[in-house]
C-alpha cells in the first residue's frame, strides 16, 4: 500500500493528478460531498447555537468505508479538494467523517492541475481553513432555515409542493419585476432619418441625431431638404484607442459563452469543469481578474513569438469589488503556447478557444484608431446629418479577440471607412429616408444578463450563479421561452429627387429567443413573499448577507452570531404570516359571462393557472373551471380568450368507433381516445387540432408504449423492466430504480430485480420539497409556539 492517500472531489481530477505523482501516492475521489445536513427534519439544533446535524448519504457509505480503510493504511492523507469555500468544506467533512488525525493530515490547494502546480502544493501544505468552512456552513444552514420555514408557508397560503430559497426567490423577483415593467410599457412612435450622399462614386451614410415625433413633422423636414444643396459643414478626426477586456471571471465567462457560443450558464460551467480537471485551464469558480506573474510572463512570451514585440502590453488587472479574492486567479489557459485543443469534445474546443483568446488579448497592446465625424447640412436647415467612420491604424489585441456587448442596441449601425472630404465641399443627395421606429421596453433577461444583474447587485457568488438559474427553472417559477412575435405596420417616407414617397411596410415585433419568463405561479409566489417577507426579498439585504459570509470567511465574524441575529426576527415573521395572512391566488376578475351572468375569474388553483365562472360564496352554485393553455397567463388573459376555454373538451371526430376529444388538463393540452391520453406537441392547439393530427399522435403514443416494456414477471405483475428516456430501468409499483452499470435488462431474473431494489445505492430519489422532509412541528425556537399548532 502507498504511503500517501490524496483525496480530491472528482474522478477526472483524480486521474489527471495521479499521472503527476509517483508510486508512493494513491489518488482517490470523494465524488463531491460525502455528508450533508440530514435529509429528514430541520437537522439544525436552533437552541444549541444552530448546531448542524450531518449524515453520510446512503450512496456514499461504501465509499466512506473504503476511504477510511485506505486512510488507516496510509502514513499521510492529503486533502486536495478545490480552493474555494465549498472545496474547503468538503475537506473538513472528509477530515471529520474519516476520523483523521491532525498530525497525519495535510491540506493542499492549487489553481491549476499541472505537474508544477501539484508538486508545489505538496511542498507547501497547510491546515484546514476553519473560517472558510464556517462561511460555507453559514450559507448551508441559513439556506436550510429559510427553505424549511418558508416552504410550508407557501404550501398553506399558495399551493402545495412549492418551495422558496434565499437567493433563488430574489432571482425570480428580478424576472417578475422586469415582466411587469414590460406589461405596463406602452410603445411610442418616432421617426429616424438617414441619408445617403455622394462624392463622385463614393457613398457617405449619415443620420440626423434628432428624432421626429410625427409623420407631419418629418414630412415638413423632407420638403425643406428637397430645396437645398448639401455641403460638408465640419470634419473632425480624433485619435482613439480600444483597450482589451480583463481576463474572464466566472460571471464574464458565463456571459460571453452565452453571447458568442449560445451556451447556457450550467453548460458553460460543466464544460469549464472538464477543461479544468483535464489540466487545460485554471479554476473556473472565481471573481478575480488577477493573473499571476508566471501567467503574465507566459502570455508575454507567447505574444512575442506569435505576433511580435509591438503586440505585447503586460497588464495587471485588479477588481473593483472589495469582496473579490485577489489571491485567486482569473480563468486562463495553463499553457499559453497551446492556442487550441488538439482533441476533446466540440464544446470543450470552443470554450477553450474563447478562454485562450480572452486571456491572451488581455496582455496585448491597445488598438489604435482614428475616428472621423463628418457633419453634412445647409445653413437653411436647423438639423445636421452626421456620418461616423473608424479606421484601425494598429489592430493590437483586436488581432485576437473583441468582447461582445451584452447591451448592444440592434438599431446601431457600425460605419466603415469614410472618403476624404473638405469643409465647404458640396455633396450630391442620393436620398433621404425617414423610417418609423418604436420605443422598446427593457429587454427580458437571458441567462447571461441575469448573471450580470445578480453580480451587479452583489447577490450570490461565482459558485452560485449556475445552480440558482437552474433551480428557478426546475421549480417552475421561470421558463425559458421562444416567441414568434407579432406583425406590426410601420411607415417609410423617402425623398428622392424632388418627390416624397410614402409606403407602409410590415415587421415582426416581440420575437424572443431563450428569454426568461416568469410563470403565473412564479409571479404569485413572488408577490406573496414581497408582501410578507420583504426583508428576505430585499436586494440589499441579500447582498449584505453575502458580505457577512465574506466576513466569516476572513475570520472577522462568528457564523453562529450571524445566524442568531437573522433567525429570531425571521421566525417571528413566519409565525405571524401563518396566523394572519390570507391565501394568495393572484385572483383577477376579467368580467361577466354573458350566458350565466356570473363573474369570470383568473387565478392559481391547486393544479395551476385556471379560469372559473361563478363564485360559490356569492352564487351558492358550484363554479365551472377551465385550465389555461401553456401560452396564456392569468395576468394577461382577456375575457374573450377565457370564455373560449370553456368550449373544451372539444369533440373532433371518431376513430376506431370511439369519440376523439381535445382538452386541456393538469399537464397541458391533450387528445383523448377512450382511456388513452396523448399530450399535444408544442405546435398543436387543442382549439384547432384536426382528427388526422390526433390519430397521428395516438399511433405515435401506441408505438412508444409497445416498445417501452422490456420484460415483466407473471408471478409479480408490479415488477417491470422498461425503456425510458435515459435507458432501461426497473419499476416496482410506483417506484423507479436505476440499473447497475453494464446490466443487461432483458436477462435479469425476478430475484435479481428485487435485489437491485433492495440496494440503497439504487434507491429512488425523493422529490425536493416533499412534505415528509420538512414538518413545521419539528421546528424549535426559543419561547415561540411551533407554527403547526397555530389555528
Amino acid at each position: 500500500m502507498s504511503k500517501n492517500l490524496v483525496i480530491v472531489e472528482s474522478p477526472a481530477k483524480a486521474k489527471t493528478i495521479e499521472g503527476y505523482l509517483g508510486k508512493d501516492f494513491t489518488v482517490k475521489s470523494s465524488f463531491g460531498h460525502v455528508r450533508d445536513l440530514a435529509s429528514k427534519g430541520l437537522a439544525i439544533d436552533i437552541e444549541n447555537n444552530f448546531a448542524p446535524e450531518y449524515e453520510v448519504s446512503s450512496d456514499k457509505k461504501a465509499l466512506v468505508a473504503e476511504l477510511k480503510k485506505l486512510a488507516k493504511e496510509s502514513e499521510v492523507v492529503w486533502l486536495a479538494t478545490d480552493e474555494d469555500r465549498e472545496g474547503e468544506a468538503i475537506s473538513w467533512h472528509l477530515y471529520e467523517t474519516l476520523g483523521l488525525a491532525k498530525k497525519d493530515t495535510k491540506r493542499i490547494t492549487f489553481n491549476e492541475i499541472t505537474k508544477g502546480a501539484i508538486l508545489k502544493a505538496i511542498e507547501n501544505p497547510r491546515q484546514i481553513n476553519k473560517p472558510l468552512v464556517d462561511a460555507q456552513q453559514a450559507r448551508r444552514v441559513l439556506d436550510r432555515l429559510v427553505g424549511f420555514e418558508l416552504s410550508p408557508v407557501l404550501w398553506k397560503k399558495v399551493r402545495p409542493s412549492l418551495s422558496a430559497g434565499r437567493v433563488q426567490s430574489v432571482a425570480v423577483r428580478l424576472i417578475v419585476e422586469r415582466e411587469k415593467e414590460i406589461q405596463q410599457f406602452h410603445a411610442e412612435s418616432y421617426f429616424r432619418v438617414t441619408g445617403e450622399f455622394l462624392k463622385g462614386k463614393e457613398r457617405i451614410k449619415a443620420e440626423v441625431s434628432k428624432h421626429f415625433g410625427t409623420d407631419t413633422e418629418v414630412n415638413t423636414f423632407l420638403e425643406n431638404c428637397s430645396n437645398v444643396n448639401f455641403q460638408v459643414l465640419d470634419v473632425q478626426q480624433k485619435p482613439a484607442k480600444k483597450t482589451p477586456a480583463s481576463p474572464f471571471t466566472t460571471s464574464t465567462l458565463q456571459q460571453e459563452a452565452s453571447l458568442k457560443l449560445g451556451f447556457s450558464v450550467s453548460r458553460t460551467m460543466q464544460v469549464a469543469q472538464r477543461l479544468y480537471e483535464a489540466g487545460h485551464i485554471t479554476y473556473m469558480r472565481t471573481d478575480s481578474v488577477n493573473l499571476s506573474e508566471t501567467a503574465m510572463e507566459g502570455a508575454k512570451n507567447e505574444i512575442f513569438s506569435a505576433y511580435g514585440k509591438e503586440y505585447s502590453h503586460p497588464t495587471k488587472y485588479t477588481n473593483k469589488s472589495s469582496n473579490a479574492q485577489e489571491a485567486h486567479e482569473a480563468i486562463r489557459p495553463t499553457n499559453f503556447a497551446m492556442h487550441a485543443l488538439s482533441s476533446g469534445e466540440r464544446d470543450e474546443v470552443r470554450l477553450y478557444d474563447l478562454i485562450w483568446k480572452r486571456a491572451i488579448a488581455s496582455q496585448m497592446s491597445h488598438a489604435e484608431l482614428e475616428r472621423t465625424t463628418i457633419s453634412i447640412g445647409n445653413s437653411n436647415l436647423p438639423e445636421v446629418f452626421q456620418a461616423k467612420g473608424e479606421v484601425i491604424k494598429f489592430d493590437g489585441f483586436l488581432k485576437v479577440y473583441l468582447e461582445t456587448n451584452l447591451d448592444e442596441d440592434e438599431d446601431n449601425e457600425t460605419e466603415g471607412l469614410l472618403p476624404a472630404v473638405q469643409i465647404g465641399e458640396s455633396l450630391d443627395r442620393d436620398f433621404i429616408r425617414a423610417t418609423q421606429r418604436f420605443t422598446r421596453p427593457a429587454a427580458r433577461y437571458v441567462e447571461a444578463s441575469l448573471v450580470k444583474k445578480l453580480e451587479e447587485l452583489g447577490i450570490g457568488r461565482p459558485s452560485t450563479y449556475a445552480p440558482t438559474i437552474s433551480t428557478i427553472q426546475k421549480r417552475g417559477y421561470v421558463e425559458k421561452q421562444e416567441r414568434e412575435g407579432e406583425e406590426r405596420p410601420y411607415q417609410v417616407l423617402e425623398l428622392k429627387g424632388t418627390s416624397i414617397s410614402k409606403e407602409t411596410k410590415k415587421e415582426i415585433t416581440g420575437k424572443e429567443k431563450n428569454k426568461l419568463f416568469p410563470t403565473d405561479i412564479g409571479m404569485v409566489v413572488t408577490d406573496f413573499l414581497i408582501d410578507h417577507f420583504g426583508g428576505i426579498m430585499d436586494y440589499h439585504f441579500t447582498a449584505e448577507v453575502e458580505e457577512q459570509f465574506d466576513e466569516i470567511a476572513r475570520g472577522k465574524m462568528e457564523w453562529t452570531d450571524m445566524l442568531s441575529s437573522f433567525y429570531k426576527p425571521f421566525h417571528h415573521n413566519v409565525e405571524d404570516t401563518l396566523e394572519h395572512s390570507d391565501r394568495a391566488t393572484g385572483e383577477r376578475e376579467l368580467g361577466i359571462d354573458p350566458v350565466s351572468n356570473k363573474k369570470v375569474i383568473a387565478r392559481i388553483g391547486r393544479f395551476g393557472p385556471m379560469i372559473q365562472i361563478g363564485d360559490e360564496k356569492e352564487d351558492g352554485d358550484k363554479p365551472r373551471f377551465a385550465s389555461l393553455l401553456g401560452t396564456q397567463s392569468i395576468h394577461t388573459i382577456t375575457l374573450e380568450e377565457a370564455l373560449e376555454l370553456f368550449k373544451l373538451p372539444r369533440s373532433i371526430g371518431e376513430f376506431e368507433g370511439q369519440d376523439v376529444k381535445a382538452n386541456v388538463g393538469r399537464f397541458g393540452p391533450y387528445v383523448q381516445l377512450g382511456k388513452l391520453f396523448v399530450s399535444l406537441k408544442k405546435e398543436d392547439d387543442p382549439m384547432t387540432v384536426t382528427l388526422e393530427r390526433a390519430i397521428e399522435l395516438i399511433r405515435e403514443k401506441r408505438e412508444v408504449e409497445a416498445n417501452k416494456l422490456i420484460k415483466s414477471f407473471p408471478e409479480r405483475e408490479d415488477v417491470q423492466l422498461l425503456n425510458g428516456r435515459y435507458g432501461a430501468y426497473l419499476k416496482i409499483g410506483k417506484d423507479n430504480f436505476k440499473l447497475p452499470k453494464g446490466t443487461e435488462a432483458a436477462t435479469l431474473t425476478l430475484e435479481e430485480c428485487l435485489a437491485i431494489a433492495n440496494d440503497p445505492a439504487n434507491a429512488p430519489k425523493k422529490k425536493p420539497g416533499a412534505r415528509a422532509a420538512a414538518k413545521p412541528a419539528a421546528r424549535k425556537a426559543p419561547a415561540k409556539k411551533a407554527p403547526a399548532k397555530k389555528k
